[in-house]
C-alpha cells in the first residue's frame, strides 16, 4: 500500500513537472514536482523504499513527464515514435530515483539530491546520439526567478536549483526539526539569488555598444492541397511576399526561418530570381534558410544574401535532429518502423556559430541547436552582438513543440545577455530581449512580420565563459554523492 501511495505522488510529481514548460509556463510546479518526486523518494517514519522500488518511482515521474510534453513527436509520425522517445527518455530516471533513494537516507540528503538529478539530466541530454537536452528542468523555469541563475552556470545550474529548492521544500515541510533550518535555507537562497541577480546583473545596459533595426519574417506554410516540390516553392513565395511588405522600412537586416528557402536558390534559377527579388525589396541583407550541398553531403543551411556583395556568410547546422535530419543506425531501425527512411541524410557543419551581416556579426542556433549549450556560447565567444534561432516547426502542427522551444531561445537570451531573433516559417516567431522577456510574437499558421531596434552587445557572462565547468562539477559532484551513498547503504544493510 505504501509503494502504490508512493507510485502516485510520483506520477503526480512528474504532472506537475510538465505544467511548468511552456504554453502553461507554471514555474512553481516546476518546483513542487522536484518536492513530490523527493518526498517519493524519501524515508517515511524511519522507513524508506528500497533501490529498486526508487528506481521503479524515478522511472513513473519521468514517463508521465514526458508523455505530456512530447506528443508533438508524434504530429507527423504517428503515437509509436513518440511513446518510445518518451519511455526510452524516461530510463534514464531509474537512475534518479537510485541515486534519490540512496542519498534519502542521509540525514541531509535532500541537499546531495539535486547533484544527483543534475547528474542523469546531463547523462540524458548527452548520449546517445547527442543526447535529448530538449526535456532539461531549466527550460520550464522561465518565467521564475531561478531562471536569472542562467547568467552564472546555464541551464543545469537553473535545472540544479530548481531541484534545490524542491528538495529543501520537501523537507521543510516533512523532515524532523534539525533538518528544517537547513531546507528553509535550500529554499529561500536559490530563489534569492535568482532575484537579485535578476535586479543586478541580467540585462545590463552599459554593456550595449549599439543598436540594430531588425525583421523577423514568418511567411507561412500552405497546409494542403500542394505535392512537396509545390509547397517547397508555396513557401518561398510566402516569404517574398511578406518580405516585400517590408519595402519602405528603414532596416538593418532581416531574418528568415529555416527553411524558407527549401529550394536551394544557388542550384535553381527560379527560387534565386526570388529570393534576389526579396532581397532587393527591402535593399538590406536578409539571412536566408535553406538547403545546400557540398562535396560532403546536404546542409541545412542559414546563408547572409546582400544585395550589395550578394551570397555572404553561412551557418551549416552543426547539431542536427538524430531520426529526423539525419538517421543513426539506419539498418536497424528499420526493422521497427516504415518512417525510418522518411528521415533525411543531412551531414553536420562546422561548429561555427557566427555570421557577419554588414557591420553586425550574429550568432546564429537553427532550431534544433538552441538546446545544445556550445552553439550559442561559441558564438558569443566568437564575437555574436545578436543572436537568431531560425526555426521551422511547420511539420509538429499547432502542438506545445513552438513555445517549448520559444522558453529555451528565452533562458539563452539572459545566458549570454543577448537579445534573440526567433524565426519561425509557421509561428512563433517573436522579439527576445536580454532578460528573457517578450517584446513581440506571431500567431501559428499565419504570416506575419515583426520589426523592432535591438541591442548589440559585447559582454562575455560568466556562463558563456565558465558554464561548462560549472555543469561538470555539479555532475562531477552527483557522481560521488551516488556513489557514496550506494556505498554507505549496503555498509549499513551488511552491519
Amino acid at each position: 500500500m505504501t509503494l502504490l501511495l508512493r507510485l502516485l505522488i510520483a506520477a503526480a510529481s512528474g504532472f506537475l513537472a510538465y505544467t511548468s514548460n511552456e504554453p502553461l509556463g507554471w514555474w512553481v510546479a516546476g518546483i513542487a514536482g522536484m518536492a513530490g518526486l523527493y518526498v517519493a523518494l524519501m524515508p517515511w517514519r524511519g522507513r524508506g523504499p528500497r533501490l529498486w522500488s526508487g528506481a521503479l518511482l524515478g522511472f513513473t515521474h519521468a514517463v508521465v513527464l514526458y508523455l505530456f510534453m512530447l506528443p508533438w513527436i508524434g504530429e507527423f509520425v504517428g503515437n509509436l515514435p513518440y511513446i518510445a522517445l518518451a519511455v526510452v527518455c524516461a530510463l534514464y530516471a531509474l537512475a534518479t530515483g537510485v541515486g534519490g533513494v540512496a542519498v534519502a537516507r542521509w540525514r541531509y540528503g535532500f541537499l546531495a539530491f539535486p547533484f544527483v538529478y543534475v547528474l542523469v539530466e546531463w547523462a540524458r541530454s548527452s548520449f546517445p546520439f547527442g543526447g535529448f537536452a530538449w526535456v532539461r528542468l531549466a527550460w520550464g523555469q522561465i518565467n521564475g526567478p531561478l531562471a536569472n541563475l542562467a547568467v552564472w552556470g546555464g541551464p543545469a545550474l537553473v535545472s540544479f536549483a530548481a531541484a534545490l529548492v524542491g528538495s529543501g521544500l520537501a523537507a521543510l515541510v516533512i523532515r524532523h526539526r534539525g533538518a528544517r533550518i537547513a531546507g528553509a535555507l535550500a529554499v529561500l537562497l536559490p530563489l534569492v539569488a535568482g532575484a537579485v541577480t535578476g535586479l543586478t546583473v541580467v540585462n545590463r545596459e552599459e554593456a550595449t555598444v549599439g543598436e540594430t533595426r531588425v525583421a523577423a519574417v514568418q511567411g507561412n506554410v500552405p497546409r494542403m492541397g500542394l505535392d512537396f516540390n509545390a509547397q517547397r516553392r508555396a513557401v518561398l513565395a510566402n516569404h517574398v511576399r511578406v518580405t516585400e511588405e517590408l519595402a519602405g522600412e528603414e532596416l538593418d537586416l532581416v531574418i528568415w526561418p529555416e527553411n524558407s528557402s527549401d529550394v536551394n536558390p544557388f542550384a535553381d534559377p527560379e527560387a534565386g530570381e526570388l529570393v534576389d527579388r526579396a532581397v532587393r525589396a527591402v535593399d538590406t541583407p536578409i539571412l536566408v534558410g535553406t538547403i545546400t550541398r557540398d562535396e560532403v553531403g546536404d546542409r541545412n543551411t542559414m546563408v547572409v544574401m546582400d544585395p550589395e556583395t550578394g551570397r555572404g556568410d553561412q551557418h551549416d547546422k552543426h547539431f542536427l535532429q538524430p531520426f529526423g535530419e539525419y538517421m543513426p543506425m539506419r539498418d536497424f531501425f528499420r526493422m521497427f518502423s516504415e518512417y525510418v527512411d522518411q528521415a533525411g541524410d543531412f551531414k553536420p557543419g562546422p561548429p561555427e556559430f557566427t555570421v557577419r551581416m554588414r557591420d553586425v556579426v550574429i550568432g546564429v542556433a537553427t532550431c534544433y541547436e538552441v538546446a545544445f549549450d556550445p552553439a550559442l556560447r561559441t558564438a558569443v565567444l566568437d564575437g555574436a552582438q545578436l543572436l537568431t534561432t531560425p526555426t521551422n516547426n511547420a511539420t509538429f502542427g499547432f502542438t506545445d513543440m513552438t513555445y517549448q522551444q520559444l522558453a529555451m531561445s528565452r533562458l539563452r537570451a539572459i545566458e549570454v545577455d543577448r537579445a534573440v531573433v526567433v524565426a519561425a516559417t509557421s509561428g512563433v516567431s517573436a522579439i527576445v530581449h536580454p532578460d528573457g522577456s517578450v517584446s513581440q510574437e506571431t500567431g501559428i499558421f499565419e504570416p506575419g512580420r515583426l520589426v523592432e531596434t535591438l541591442p548589440l552587445r559585447d559582454t562575455i557572462t560568466f556562463a558563456a565563459r565558465y558554464g561548462g565547468h560549472v555543469q561538470t562539477a555539479l555532475i562531477i559532484l552527483g557522481g560521488l554523492l551516488f556513489i557514496s551513498a550506494l556505498v554507505t547503504g549496503r555498509r549499513r544493510t551488511t552491519a
